[in-house]
């Protein structure tokens, strides 16, 4: 037995009894590159990785293009690293969804958090409830800053429309930033509660996510 493969066996065997906890991040992304390569010593691409990006979630962010600058990961490895983030955003979603009555400000974050878990640029979703406070559909409405100039009014109200949904919370998040609004989502909201009294649709609420965290701009008064 070669001795990479050897070493593999006691990582698989570390992995067995005492879990992902055990292992150090070089040894996590190590692992993980033994589903891409069945042979090769992953011990150096895990370093590379690390060395490259920093730290293990943002070599678990990376865009695949970036990913393949590293030497030794080929395209397989690129594609199962990528894969990663969007698995956990599936797992995160299905989980949410399972809560199908949104009836506080807190309960709306909880469930609109997950949507935006790996996103690198701003989001806008539009969370449609009926009069129960049950959940009629999360839409994606905007990609892109949220400001007047930038969101389409008519195509989020006609949105909640087609939803036929009796209120509806809008949210967007801060990739890079923290959960406070700006006064550009502050002014688009306004303009947005106003397009939707319009129609006789609530605008309940409009959340600011970041990373595991949101702000609720009605707790923050904005609504009052």
């Amino acid at each position: 037995m070669a001795t990479h493969e050897g070493h593999r066996a006691r990582m698989r065997q570390q992995l067995k009894t005492s879990g992902m906890d055990s292992l150090s991040d070089v040894q996590v992304l190590e692992v993980l590159l033994y589903y891409a390569y069945a042979r090769v010593d992953t011990n150096p691409v895990a370093h590379a990785l690390l060395e490259r990006f920093g730290s293990l979630d943002a070599v678990l962010e990376a865009p695949q293009e970036e990913l393949l600058k590293v030497p030794g990961v080929g395209e397989s490895a690129a594609r199962l690293i990528a894969l990663i983030p969007q698995l956990e955003r599936r797992h995160l979603l299905s989980r949410s969804r399972q809560q199908t009555y949104l009836t506080t400000t807190a309960g709306c974050g909880r469930y609109l958090v997950p949507f935006f878990h790996g996103e690198q640029e701003e989001v806008v979703y539009l969370l449609c409830l009926d009069a129960k406070c049950k959940v009629i559909d999360c839409i994606q409405v905007h990609r892109g800053g949220v400001n007047v100039a930038g969101v389409s009014v008519r195509n989020i109200v006609k949105a909640a429309l087609g939803c036929n949904a009796t209120s509806v919370v809008l949210a967007h998040n801060h990739p890079a930033g923290i959960a406070l609004p700006s006064p550009e989502d502050l002014e688009t909201t306004l303009i947005l509660k106003q397009a939707f009294d319009a129609v006789g649709v609530v605008l309940a609420d409009h959340i600011v996510v970041a990373d595991d965290d949101f702000v609720s701009l009605r707790d923050d008064g904005i609504f009052d």
